[in-house]
């Protein structure tokens, strides 16, 4: 069993208000104590309306460096891009927002290597990483595949890893480049949002099965240090 704090709202605009607050407090506490602030965040539609109050707030982003949680293996144009996403709303704030996908990458595998070599040069570990989790219980782009083992069980200095989920998922069927589950278990604070009934039955079976669980999800948490704070909306 996965030991996790939970905190429930009724709505997720609710939800929102206090996953921002809390990023901004890890923010602060991190540039108070160091300077500076390094922190990881998810893709996709849900983490917006948070995102639009982080960048309305008062944080000098200027002392902030962003990845993000993952990314698809498409152009930084693309409207599947997580890193166009997190850049639009912080870059111009001032946050060094790096991308995890070069335009360049001719695979995913070679995609992988390269976003590694660049997270590498960044100040580890990071001090807060925001996940989402799948309908399937996927986290970060930590899918079923031929990679799968890998990016949970390889190499723990490696931050990032290309991973082609199988299936592929059809709302974009693309290959991934995912943060490594080592590199997520790293962060000093640990930070999971989601929202409704089924979901959070994904997440309470994966925390009850701990490190034999199949889910993804699941398989992260189990080697987790730091404490982790679940954020489930009813709505």
């Amino acid at each position: 069993m996965i030991e996790a704090k939970w905190h429930d709202y009724e709505h997720h605009d609710v939800l929102a208000a206090a996953v921002a607050e809390r990023v901004g407090d890890v923010i602060a506490d991190a540039c108070e104590a160091r300077g500076e602030a390094f922190i990881a965040l998810p893709g996709g539609t849900s983490p917006i309306p948070s995102f639009e109050r982080l960048a309305a707030s008062s944080i000098d982003w200027s002392r902030v460096t962003i990845v993000p949680t993952d990314d698809r293996l498409v152009s930084a144009t693309s409207p599947l891009s997580n890193f166009a996403l997190i850049a639009r709303h912080f870059a111009p704030k001032g946050a060094q927002v790096v991308p995890m996908v070069a335009d360049e990458a001719a695979d995913y595998r070679s995609a992988g290597v390269s976003a590694n070599a660049r997270l590498s040069d960044l100040r580890w570990p990071p001090d807060l990483v925001w996940l989402g989790v799948g309908a399937d219980g996927h986290t970060a782009s930590i899918f079923p595949g031929p990679d799968f083992e890998e990016a949970l069980d390889g190499p723990p200095a490696r931050r990032a890893l290309g991973l082609m989920p199988d299936p592929l998922p059809p709302e974009a069927p693309v290959a991934r480049v995912t943060l490594t589950a080592p590199a997520i278990v790293s962060a000093q604070a640990l930070l999971v949002t989601l929202s409704g009934p089924k979901k959070r039955a994904v997440v309470e079976h994966a925390l009850e099965d701990g490190p034999l669980s199949r889910m993804p999800i699941g398989r992260v948490l189990a080697d987790a240090k730091a404490p982790i704070d679940i954020r489930w909306s009813k709505s």
